[in-house]
C-alpha cells in the first residue's frame, strides 16, 4: 500500500523512489500526476502498468526550466513565446523531438513529437533535482476522473505504487491546456486550464480547431475522465434515483428528488467549477447512482476545457482501453 507523506516532508523519499526506476503520485497546479523518470524504460513501464493505460497513447513530459525542455524538444518561435509566457503553468506544448533526447520511445507512443510542459511548485523543484524529466499522466486508473487530492489517489492506486505526494487539492482541478504550432498558427488538441483565449491574445491569431488525424497527444481519447456511473449532459430534468451535478443558482426540474447533489459553483464561477469538477464526480459515483444528470455549463473561457472533460466522461466506454 502506498505511503502517503506530507508534500512538505517527501522530497527526499520521491527523489530515492525515481532514482531507483519507481513511479510515484505527486501534486501539481493541475490534478495528481503519476510521475516516473521519462529516461528509464523501465519506469514508464511502470506508469503503464500502475493506470493499466493503453500503450499508444503517449505521455506528457515535464519539465524544471527552459534549458530542459530545449534539450528534448525543438521549438519554433512561437511555441517559444507560448513557453515563455504560460510556463510554469497548466499548457503543454507539443513540439518535434529532438534527436538524441534521451526520452524513452514509451513515453512518445511512436510518434516524432513530445508534449512538455513545466509544473509550478513541488513538481518543479522535484525535477529540478532529479535533473531529468518526468512522465507524468494524471495519477488515476486510466479513462477514469482524474485525482485532485492525495486521498483519491491513494484510494484508487494506492495497492500499485509505493508513494503519494500530499500537497492538499489542486488549485487548477483540470488537466493542462495542449497546442500544437502547425505553420505558424496554434492548433488547440485539449483545452485545459489555460483559457483559448489567453493563447489567443498571445498568438496574435484564433486557435486552430477540428478534428485531427489520430491521437497526438494525451487525453484525445473519445471516452476519458469517466465515472462508473453513466452520465447525461445538460440536463433540465432529473429523475428519480439520479444523481445531480449542478452549476450556479438555478436548478433542474425535480432535483429535489435527486439521490445526491452538488454543485461546481453556487455563483456561477468557472474556474470554482473547474477546481471541484473531478472531486464532485467522485463524490456522486460513491452514491450509488446509476446516472449522473449535469446541469448546462457556459463553453466561455474554462467552460470549454470543462464541457471538454464532460463530454468525454459521458462518451461510450471502450472498455478494451481501460
Amino acid at each position: 500500500m502506498a505511503e502517503l507523506i506530507a508534500a512538505d516532508k517527501a522530497m527526499d523519499a520521491a527523489l530515492a523512489l525515481l532514482g531507483a526506476g519507481e513511479v510515484v503520485a505527486i501534486p501539481t497546479e493541475t490534478v495528481y500526476g503519476l510521475a516516473g523518470d521519462a529516461t528509464n524504460g523501465e519506469a514508464v513501464a511502470r506508469i503503464f502498468e500502475a493506470k493499466g493505460r493503453p500503450r499508444f497513447n503517449p505521455l506528457i513530459a515535464h519539465v524544471a526550466d527552459m534549458a530542459m525542455a530545449e534539450r528534448i524538444g525543438v521549438f519554433d518561435p512561437l511555441s517559444r513565446k507560448l513557453a515563455e509566457k504560460f510556463w510554469p503553468g497548466p499548457l503543454t506544448l507539443v513540439v518535434p523531438l529532438r534527436p538524441g533526447s534521451g526520452i524513452h520511445p514509451l513515453v512518445t507512443a511512436g510518434l516524432d513529437t513530445i508534449a512538455l510542459r513545466m509544473p509550478k511548485g513541488f513538481g518543479g523543484t522535484l525535477i529540478s533535482r532529479l535533473g531529468r524529466p518526468l512522465a507524468a499522466p494524471s495519477a488515476n486508473s486510466s479513462g477514469k476522473i482524474s485525482s485532485t487530492s492525495g486521498e483519491a489517489v491513494a484510494s484508487d492506486l494506492g495497492a500499485r505504487i509505493p508513494l503519494v505526494v500530499d500537497g492538499g487539492s489542486t488549485p487548477v482541478g483540470l488537466e493542462s491546456t495542449i497546442v500544437k504550432v502547425e505553420d505558424g498558427r496554434v492548433r488547440l488538441l485539449r483545452p485545459g486550464g489555460v483559457p483559448a483565449g489567453d493563447i489567443e491574445e498571445v498568438a496574435g491569431a484564433p486557435l486552430l480547431r477540428g478534428v485531427t488525424a489520430g491521437i497526438e497527444a494525451p487525453g484525445m481519447l473519445a471516452s476519458h475522465y469517466a465515472p462508473g456511473a453513466a452520465m447525461r449532459l445538460n440536463a433540465d430534468a432529473v429523475a428519480a434515483g439520479e444523481a445531480l451535478l449542478g452549476f450556479g443558482p438555478r436548478r433542474a426540474d425535480g432535483w429535489q428528488q435527486a439521490r445526491a447533489f452538488l454543485n461546481l459553483s453556487e455563483t456561477g464561477d468557472l474556474r470554482e467549477a473547474a477546481t471541484n469538477l473531478f472531486a464532485h464526480l467522485q463524490a456522486l459515483d460513491r452514491s450509488g447512482a446509476e446516472l449522473i444528470a449535469v446541469e448546462p455549463i457556459p463553453f466561455d473561457e474554462l467552460g470549454e476545457a470543462i464541457n471538454d472533460r464532460l463530454a468525454r466522461a459521458a462518451a461510450p466506454r471502450d472498455n478494451s482501453h481501460v
